[in-house]
């Protein structure tokens, strides 16, 4: 049982991936994560030094403080920020009891793009379907909540990305993007080493829709059909992907918890 201010690594899981995940705030120290420089999903490094800049940073979201045991450093930052009326946890064992619950994935810190003004940049060909609505969905729950996004020319990929310091997805010849059968979300699991049975299970829907391999997965049609509404429905890329990742927010919770669940007519049936 977690004691008063604490959350387990189980009940974090839980969170991570939903809109309603608290920010994660990785404060171990520099030594401590050299020595072992991974982030739990979703999270990124501040220093325990800094507790007026995080505060601001914060803008009074709730959040879970992470450092390599749980002790010191995450209980004494938690109190502070609860004092300064921010609802602060502390990861129960830190990193240590994160890593050692089976199936709690941790993102490379080496895999993730150098910030561009504190947030990863990202830019990809405009008028977004699947892969370009998923990916950044996916970054967004999982690397980098603060990511930001540029949807320009196909023509003008390139460029932008050297003149504004941002990482090309999902283009030809750039290192996100297809792999051989493999779409570009799953590049981004693979590097991200998010592969768990949850995000593998919405893989194979984006992968199906994205290249036309519906036998892949019986979903694959129906998200295709959506991310070719959605397509119609917003002339804006951004609007656009701010109602795409409500769809695949729903896709997420079906692949995790939902896909046992039929539905038939009349509702009393018995299936």
């Amino acid at each position: 049982m977690a004691a008063p201010n604490e959350i387990t690594p189980a009940q974090l899981l839980r969170l991570i991936g939903t809109p309603d995940a608290p920010v994660l705030v990785d404060i171990c120290t520099d030594e401590d994560f050299a020595a072992d420089p991974y982030l739990i999903p979703g999270s990124s490094r501040h220093p325990h030094t800094g507790m007026e800049d995080l505060k601001e940073r914060l803008g009074g979201r709730p959040c879970v403080l992470i450092c390599q045991k749980g002790l010191k450093l995450s209980q004494g930052a938690a109190a502070w920020l609860r004092h300064d009326g921010i609802a602060a946890e502390y990861l129960q064992g830190g990193m240590f009891g994160w890593r050692s619950m089976d199936g709690a994935p941790r993102i490379p810190a080496a895999a993730l793009p150098a910030p561009v003004r504190g947030s990863t940049l990202w830019v990809t060909r405009h008028r977004p379907k699947i892969d370009r609505i998923a990916c950044p969905w996916l970054i967004r729950r999982f690397a980098d909540s603060a990511a930001r996004f540029l949807f320009v020319a196909p023509s003008e990929v390139s460029g932008v990305a050297e003149r504004f310091g941002a990482t090309p997805f999902d283009v030809e010849d750039v290192f996100w993007s297809h792999r051989g059968d493999l779409c570009t979300f799953d590049t981004m699991l693979d590097e991200f080493c998010l592969r768990t049975p949850a995000l593998d299970t919405l893989a194979r829907v984006v992968r199906g829709a994205d290249t036309n391999r519906h036998d892949l997965a019986s979903e694959a049609a129906g998200l295709l059909a959506l991310s070719v509404g959605l397509s119609r429905q917003f002339k804006d890329d951004h609007e656009q992907l701010e109602a795409g990742m409500i769809l695949y927010d729903a896709l997420y919770r079906w692949a995790r918890d939902g896909r046992g669940e039929g539905h038939d007519w009349p509702a009393d049936r018995k299936s």
